[in-house]
């Protein structure tokens, strides 16, 4: 009997969660397995793969074939090759923490004043924007006119 290790598929449509199982080749992709040594979730971020190294290691001994997937995998865990590449996720912050953060920021004094439209809106007609003085224009007038002479 031909035995292979490779990924049986489970998940729904679009978000694929794939176990990594030993199995006659004859079976179909999902059907009747004879172990399961690991998963692998190829939509988190880094990618989580989990491997039983031991029992990876046995299925390997006695001569079960890894389809072209599983040996990438298993290189990454290092069950094949030697040294492992794999990539661990960062560790999520404190939700208590967080909570208690956000408490304080709400129950803090406000930084500024609350503006309104109303408020706005008479701060603007308050502050007219500046006109230029006559004097300004006065003065700019017999300099172009020089250079319109020339």
């Amino acid at each position: 009997m031909a035995v292979k290790i490779r990924l049986k598929r489970m998940g729904k449509i679009r978000t694929p969660y794939y176990r990594i199982v030993v199995a006659d080749s004859r079976t179909k992709r999902d059907g009747r397995v004879i172990e399961e040594i690991g998963t692998y979730n190829p939509k988190t971020e880094p990618s989580t793969i989990h491997v039983v190294s031991e029992r990876a290691q046995y299925w390997l001994g006695v001569g079960a074939q890894p389809t072209e997937a599983v040996a990438a995998l298993l290189k990454i865990t290092g069950d094949i090759g030697g040294t492992s590449t794999l990539k661990q996720p960062e560790p999520k912050a404190d939700k208590a923490a967080l909570f208690d953060a956000a408490l304080k920021e709400l129950h803090s004094e406000p930084k500024t004043d609350a503006t309104t439209k109303k408020k706005a809106a008479k701060k603007a007609d308050e502050a007219p924007a500046e006109e230029p003085k006559a004097e300004d224009t006065a003065a700019e007038a017999p300099a172009e006119a020089e250079s319109t002479e020339s």
